[in-house]
């Protein structure tokens, strides 16, 4: 198959999170395959960044970001929404990206929201039982897709990390330009290049 190999994921997190734009975001279960186009994503770095879970250090729940690179992270937020993020760099480094939205390209009903980390999780049916997948595997993968030229890349701080003082204003979320499947309106802090 020719998903994206444990190399692409053995990077830096924001160099991964904006070569993941354009990417396809694969899953196939029960003999349906539902595929969306990554259209947003947000880096979380490492122990450092006071935004990242990693920054508790190594527990049950974050274990799997420390590597090795190319596994899924899923939680639950709110109780309620799971959250896919792609395991990257070096392993003991913590780091990952956050799938934030996706366009819907296959097997989708018409009109399903897929913008958002909740309703694209909920779309393509990824969820608790995916954490810690091989993404270089059947199932839940990643596969190579239209490459986004930089002028159509916007940049920004996070969204719902406020609590991580300065970090919160890192530009670490990455989106396509223009897509209407973005989760949130670009803010005034939006960038056009890093």
């Amino acid at each position: 198959m020719n998903w994206l190999p444990v190399s692409f994921y053995e990077r830096p997190a924001l160099v991964v999170a904006r070569e993941l734009l354009g990417t396809l975001l694969v899953v196939e279960a029960g003999g349906q395959r539902r595929v969306g186009r990554i259209v947003e994503t947000e880096a979380y770095i490492g122990e450092h960044d006071l935004a990242c879970h990693a920054s508790k250090g190594v527990t049950p729940r974050t274990e799997v970001m420390f590597g090795p690179a190319g596994r899924a992270y899923i939680y639950l937020i709110y109780g309620m929404h799971h959250c896919f993020n792609v395991v990257t760099d070096q392993e003991g480094v913590g780091a990952a990206v956050l799938i934030r939205a996706v366009e819907p390209v296959e097997g989708l009903a018409p009109g399903e929201r897929t913008d958002g980390p909740g309703r694209l999780c909920k779309a393509l049916g990824i969820g608790r039982g995916h954490n810690r997948a091989d993404l270089c595997a059947p199932g839940l993968h990643l596969l190579p897709g239209a490459p986004v030229p930089e002028s159509q890349v916007a940049r920004g701080p996070r969204i719902g990390v406020d609590y991580a003082g300065a970090w919160a204003a890192e530009p670490f979320r990455l989106w396509v330009r223009d897509s209407r499947h973005v989760s949130r309106a670009p803010s005034k802090g939006a960038r056009n290049q890093p």
